[in-house]
């Protein structure tokens, strides 16, 4: 009795897991379910859990590096456009 439990255990989770690699080899080939497979795997954050997880300093200085880059990157296309013309 105790065995067939285990056993009935056991197959249940061989079918969970042999479920999920057929789903994922089906989605193998299609990009849109691909994608929707991964998106569907993110986790889901709360503003309070943003809050502590995120170091807001550190971000606007990473944020303003991003800015002056773009900025310089953008004075360098018009540069290269007007000698070019």
């Amino acid at each position: 009795m105790k065995d067939d439990k285990q056993f009935e255990k056991d197959s249940s989770a061989a079918d969970s897991s042999a479920d999920s690699v057929d789903e994922y080899l089906q989605t193998l080939g299609n990009e849109d379910a691909r994608e929707l497979r991964y998106y569907s795997q993110e986790q889901s954050f709360s503003a309070d859990e943003m809050t502590r997880l995120v170091n807001e300093e550190r971000l606007n200085k990473l944020l303003a590096q991003s800015d002056a880059f773009l900025n310089s990157l953008s004075d360098e296309l018009r540069d290269f456009e007007d000698n070019s013309h």
